[in-house]
């Protein structure tokens, strides 16, 4: 055996290479994700506005603003670190302790102490503690699938193989990470910490960049024309009043009004509610959501790239096909001829995968190793290792079992042969990993028997199936980016309908992948202009769910790198609830838009009311604080009750939206336009009904009430484009009827108290007057509604 190195070269190295870690991104400190809540054009117009409101002494317009931006960035800072402080519980330290040859003896040391030349001892079981070259392999085999994708342990030798050999084939090598499956050996080590194959990764992980999502890009363009909007108004306005003479100061108020009007203070917060309304719903169906934008962007998705091994698959290997005469005996002499022992109910278990495989499926047919040993014991062992391609046992009663490669137990059998060699490249041509089973009697591995062969594979989720049909049907594509053999990659595509018959996998299906292949993938749908999401659990997918526009991770087979890397980590591995995320993010996306348009009519409304008063010289119909209160009170609490409709059932038979369809289309900004025109004509027309000139307050009492009932009447309207209110459903959102009736009681309660009267600038106003207003209030939406139905009928004329 190897001496290893002494205490003190390994001292002196260790001080020349560094501790044998992982450097992992430093955490975001709790301010900085506090302050990046206030990162968003929307919030800095807002904050504007509350900084010149109070320059001018509008104190309490300020105190509102500032409070609506705080109470917002306090939302979206808690859902954060909920998500943070999760996958904090969800971490797992890899490889803590390794056992190495110092100074002639084995001893156990911490990982992290591990150096170059180090002699690693390694045994089923181990977790390998730095890359390194074998020395010695005994029957050794390690699980290589977090780092290359591999989803059956990889055999290992000490035979040299050449240098630019892929990851994925170099068999006389060990890699961080990486776990032993079977077998013992010793092997040196020839790079720790950065340096290693998992290192070169995690370089991989920084030079990956995080792109800004679609909603983002969206929300920042609607901010932009109303910014724009907003100054062009104010500036008319301004230069209007002063062209007519008005002092300095009415000009400045006049134009707050209009800037307060303009501008849906309501909206940051209404964004921040939706997004953290489908957080809660996705955390109810396993999903932890690390960052808030994350789940619209996956309504976005117009490309799912998935790693296979755990994701599309279960990741634990099973019998698949067996052929042969003799099934019981077949699986009888094939569970004889194992090292592997299953646990309790036979769902966990301890050895080669391959081997559990083969014990789950005999035990499913009462053949226990446990009785077999019991009943003829081992008389000698011949294990399998590379070299042989075969493992062989010979029990107390003279029978001979033995299981390796077919083309080479075909050779050492007298009979049982006819169609094998046909059966079997039958099986791995449907991608299944195939093993003979022969048995004879005595020592000798000659004259035996072929019972049969068993077909292998890391079979797919049973949801997984029906989630990559929901996908398809949702108009997404689903690429499988694999490190397995292609055959295999191929086999499974087909079984899942990634691939269908008649269609061209090479670019739906990817394998023997690198981490650097997978995040050029990524990179090439992103330059197509898709919207990429991209799954996996293992350290090789960590990149490329980075560099994605929303990374996915499996939290229970997931390593801590990947988890660290995803926007969303399902904590049940279940490729399914991806599906359901593409939903919730659709329906929050539909949600965020119809309450945006629901706002902006609003605004556009108080604008044209504003703006045509200042134009013809009319007082001013509404102050700032009343535009505020309709704001943050009349239209921010029906908006916030819109975003939490349900889904429509039909959303993900949808086509996905275009990557630059913008939030805004033409449609929306013409019902914009239109109906806040139409609002504005009914909120003006009673105020000049009413006599300004001399009855100022109650006159501006009648306006302010028509507005806030239009809006509360007209929410109802803003829950679908096409469908009536009844269609709806009057009682599928309870929290809006709440949120009216809550809303009209407090518009009564402005007039009751003379102090509140006298700082929102109203006059009292009799029932007669309120029942008017409420009357008023209801055109708007009586429009809308009325709109749908002549839309309809245009729709199912027939056509000349």
């Amino acid at each position: 055996m190897a001496q290893g190195l002494d205490t003190e070269e390994a001292a002196r190295r260790l001080r020349e290479y560094g501790p044998n870690e992982i450097h992992r991104a430093a955490a975001r400190p709790r301010w900085r994700v506090f302050l990046e809540q206030f990162r968003s054009p929307m919030i800095g117009l807002l904050l504007a506005a509350c900084a010149v409101s109070a320059l001018l002494g509008e104190h309490a317009d300020a105190i509102a603003i500032g409070t609506i931006v705080v109470l917002n960035a306090i939302i979206g800072y808690a859902q954060e670190f909920k998500a943070e402080q999760a996958l904090l519980a969800l971490r797992s330290l890899t490889a803590p302790r390794a056992r190495v040859q110092r100074d002639g003896f084995p001893v156990v040391l911490p990982a992290a102490e591990i150096v170059p030349g180090d002699v690693l001892l390694l045994e089923a079981g181990d977790v390998v503690a730095a890359d390194a070259r074998l020395a010695e392999a005994h029957s050794l085999a390690t699980n290589e699938a977090p780092l290359t994708g591999e989803s059956v342990p990889v055999d290992k030798s000490t035979q040299p193989v050449p240098q630019d050999t892929p990851l994925a084939q170099r068999t006389n090598q060990v890699f961080l990470g990486t776990a032993v499956a079977r077998g013992t050996g010793l092997a040196v080590v020839t790079a720790t910490g950065m340096r290693t194959e998992l290192g070169h990764i995690a370089h991989l992980l920084a030079s990956a960049e995080e792109t800004e999502t679609p909603l983002q890009r969206r929300l920042t363009r609607v901010t932009k024309t109303l910014l724009l909007a907003c100054v062009g108004i104010v500036l008319l306005v301004g230069v209007l009043g002063l062209l007519r003479g008005m002092g300095w100061l009415a000009v400045l108020l006049s134009s707050i009004s209009l800037a307060v009007a303009a501008v849906p203070e309501g909206l940051p917060a209404v964004v921040t509610i939706a997004l953290a309304m489908g957080v809660q719903r996705m955390a109810a169906r396993h999903a932890l959501v690390r960052r808030l934008q994350a789940v619209e962007t996956l309504g976005s998705a117009t490309v799912v790239c998935t790693d296979k091994t755990g994701t599309l698959t279960t990741g634990v290997m099973k019998v698949r096909e067996l052929w042969g005469a003799d099934e019981q005996a077949l699986l009888r002499t094939a569970a004889s001829c194992s090292d592997a022992s299953l646990g309790p109910e036979g769902k966990e278990g301890t050895g080669d995968p391959t081997e559990l495989a083969l014990l789950r499926a005999a035990a499913e047919r009462g053949l226990r190793r446990e009785d077999l040993e019991r009943e003829h014991p081992r008389v000698a062992v011949q294990p399998f290792d590379s070299d042989r391609k075969r493992m062989s046992v010979l029990r107390s009663d003279g029978v001979l079992s033995v299981k390796g490669a077919p083309e080479v137990l075909f050779l050492l059998c007298r009979q049982g042969t006819e169609g094998a060699r046909e059966a079997a490249e039958a099986m791995a041509s449907r991608g299944l990993r195939v093993l003979a089973v022969a048995r004879g009697s005595g020592p000798e591995e000659a004259r035996l028997e072929l019972l049969g062969l068993v077909g292998m594979a890391d079979p797919p989720r049973p949801e997984a199936v029906e989630a990559v049909a929901a996908a398809r049907a949702a108009g997404v594509r689903t690429v499988m980016i694999t490190g397995d053999h292609p055959v295999t990659a191929l086999a499974i595509g087909k079984e899942l309908g990634i691939v269908r018959e008649g269609e061209d996998p090479s670019e739906l299906i990817h394998a023997r992948v690198t981490a650097e292949e997978k995040l050029r993938i990524v990179r090439r749908w992103k330059e197509r202009g898709e919207v990429v999401a991209m799954t996996g659990d293992g350290v090789n997918d960590a990149p490329a769910l980075r560099e994605a526009h929303i990374g996915i991770a499996m939290g229970r087979t997931g390593t801590e790198v990947t988890r660290e890397a995803a926007d969303i980590v399902l904590t049940d591995d279940n490729f399914a609830t991806i599906i359901a995320a593409i939903r919730e993010g659709r329906a929050i996306y539909e949600n965020i838009r119809k309450t945006l348009v629901y706002l902006l009519v609003g605004n556009v409304g108080e604008l044209l009311v504003m703006f045509i008063a200042s134009l013809v010289g009319l007082p001013l119909p509404l102050v700032p604080l009343q535009l505020l209160w309709i704001n943050l009170v009349t239209d921010s609490l029906p908006a916030l009750a819109l975003v939490m409709d349900p889904a429509r059932a039909e959303l993900l038979e949808d086509p996905p939206r275009r990557p630059d369809e913008p939030m805004l289309g033409a449609a929306q900004w013409r019902t914009i336009l239109v109906v806040g025109l139409i609002e504005a004509s009914v909120v003006l027309g009673v105020f000049l009904w009413a006599n300004p000139s001399v009855y100022l307050e109650r006159a501006r009492a009648l306006a302010f009430s028509t507005l806030i009932f239009a809006e509360l009447m007209r929410s109802f309207a803003a829950r679908s484009s096409t469908r009536l209110f009844w269609e709806v459903g009057a009682f599928t959102n309870r929290v809006l009827l709440g949120v009216i009736t809550v809303s009209v009681l407090l518009q009564g309660a402005l007039y009751l108290f003379p102090a509140v009267r006298g700082l929102f600038e109203l006059a009292p106003l009799g029932w007669l007057d309120l029942a008017l207003v409420f009357a008023l209030g209801l055109i708007p939406v009586t429009a809308l509604e009325l709109a749908k139905l002549l839309r309809r009928w245009f729709r199912s004329r027939p056509a000349h």
